[in-house]
């Protein structure tokens, strides 16, 4: 089966397209292998950016409003001491209401109690506010009965979040225990006088300061951001160890809530699970979800507080820009591939036309046009061989030429020997008959005459001279045959001679004619 033919412009514009095609595939690849790389570090980047404002913020506040508290604690100090030394007692039973009114209202306390023990409890046993009286410490939480009875033991309190000083101890801002109709929020301080069975309990209303730290807090600082970042849906500050001991939210000391600060909307059991699982490793975690059609990325970022800052992006409207900047980047870099390609192409096409040229040039001198010539003018190889290929046209050309001219010159001469040759055979033939029978005509006469001459001697055979005589006729009548012989021989050998010279002449005169009739077949 012959092999279909597949034209060189044919297999250059399947390898180039192919390898454009392979190339835009490579390129398409790297580029969505990088874009999503650099989305996930946009996203994280992000995340983590807002996510340090919060804690820088988060920071800010909290030593503003420590700062201020701390002042309040050193007042708080003060005003147990003095009262302590107003109530000049060791014993809590001789501890009245009224001079802990008295005392409240000279300076202008929210509150003042006794707590003292009670079994294997200590309780509010003397207050301001008959509410108050009989509150539990134990009630409380195990974590206050604890502080309580090593106040009273006269030890230091161990609390990390409060003031505390020998016998005594400031708590932070706290949401009272005993009023349960509306959420109060008071200062709380603890004093021992040293060898009394009971500690001091004076508080102040901290509602203002708890409203200023809330107002001038992280909840707004968070608003703030999220107002002014298009991107960010949702930012909140955690507690992991609430979402995996619910029950801690019911204590009121040491506070503690679920969502710290901001608010928490897109929480899902995806999200639980997460910082459950912070809870017990504390390492940044991601999640890509869906919810109600809303694409979020969600980062969960530990604190040093052992707090998680979530961070919730919209996905969509942060990848976008990148991937239409990736796709810009793609249809670019085609187009430039494109253009590359169909410049190159010309280029390739304008060579394949010159090739196309002394292609043509060589199938017309196959077939005999020596005055096909090739017009290839564009300084490159190709040019180089069109000129060698028109050279080599000329020679043979003039090559052809003057071999037709010999031939027709040798055709000539040959027909005018072949001529010559066939009069010289007539001549030669006529010559040589005519030599042949003169010599035998003489041979006849010479034997003739020898044959009379020796009949003549006969009668003198005797005579020894006569045979002497007789042999010199002999020889002569061998001479005569001899010399015949050679003139017919000679004769003989020139006509053939002749005759060979003429067919010679006929055979060149066919040579040449043959190249002729080559030669013409030649476009020249």
């Amino acid at each position: 089966m012959k092999n279909k033919k597949t034209t060189l412009r044919k297999q250059f514009l399947m390898r180039i397209l192919s390898i454009l095609f392979i190339v835009t595939l490579i390129s398409v690849a790297i580029q969505v292998y990088l874009v999503q790389k650099q989305i996930d570090e946009e996203l994280k980047m992000k995340s983590e950016m807002i996510a340090t404002s919060i804690q820088e913020g988060i920071n800010e506040t909290k030593l503003a409003s420590e700062t201020i508290e701390h002042q309040i604690d050193l007042k708080m100090a003060g005003y147990a001491s003095h009262i302590a030394s107003k109530l000049n007692t060791n014993t809590a039973e001789n501890v009245t209401t009224e001079q802990l009114t008295a005392i409240k209202e000279e300076m202008e306390l929210s509150g003042l109690s006794i707590f003292a023990r009670q079994g294997d409890d200590i309780v509010v046993v003397k207050s301001t506010d008959e509410k108050d009286i009989g509150f539990s410490t134990r009630n409380f939480g195990d974590y206050v009965y604890q502080a309580s009875n090593a106040l009273l033991n006269g030890e230091k309190p161990s609390d990390e979040m409060a003031f505390t000083a020998e016998n005594l101890l400031v708590l932070p801002i706290a949401q009272s225990g005993s009023h349960d109709e509306k959420p109060l929020f008071f200062k709380y301080a603890y004093y021992h006088p040293p060898g009394a069975d009971y500690f001091i309990n004076p508080f102040i209303e901290a509602e203002e300061v708890y409203q200023f730290t809330e107002e001038a807090g992280p909840d707004q600082w968070i608003e703030k951001i999220e107002t002014e970042t298009s991107f960010l849906k949702e930012v909140s500050v955690l507690n992991p160890a609430v979402y995996q001991n619910p029950e801690l939210e019911k204590q009121l000391y040491p506070p503690m809530k679920k969502v710290v600060f901001g608010g928490y909307e897109t929480f899902t059991k995806e999200d639980e699970d997460i910082l459950k699982k912070i809870a017990e490793e504390p390492v940044k975690t991601t999640s890509l979800q869906t919810i109600k059609g809303e694409k979020l990325f969600k980062m969960f970022i530990p604190t040093e507080d052992s707090h998680v800052v979530a961070v919730a992006l919209d996905y969509d409207q942060i990848v976008w820009p990148l991937y239409r900047h990736s796709i810009i980047l793609i249809v670019s870099g085609v187009i430039g591939l494109v253009i590359l390609t169909l410049l190159t192409f010309r280029f390739f096409n304008r060579i394949y036309e010159n090739i196309q040229k002394i292609i043509r040039q060589i199938k017309n001198i196959e077939e005999g046009d020596l005055t096909a010539k090739s017009n290839v003018k564009d300084g490159s190889e190709l040019g180089e061989l069109s000129r060698t290929a028109n050279r080599m046209v000329d020679k043979l050309n003039e090559l052809l030429a003057d071999t037709q001219i010999q031939a027709l010159k040798t055709q000539q001469l040959s027909n005018q020997l072949e001529k010559e040759a066939s009069e010289s055979v007539d001549r030669m033939y006529s010559i040589s008959t005519e030599a042949t029978i003169k010599s035998r005509d003489q041979l006849n006469d010479i034997s003739e005459f020898l044959d009379e001459t020796l009949r003549v001697l006969e009668p003198y055979e005797k005579d020894s001279r006569i045979g002497v005589l007789k042999e010199s006729i002999e020889k002569m009548r061998q001479m005569a045959l001899e010399r015949t012989a050679a003139v017919t021989e000679t004769t003989l050998s020139l006509s053939d001679l002749v005759q060979a010279l003429h067919k010679q002449s006929r055979e060149l005169s066919t040579i040449s004619k043959s190249t002729i009739q080559q030669i013409n077949k030649f476009k020249i």
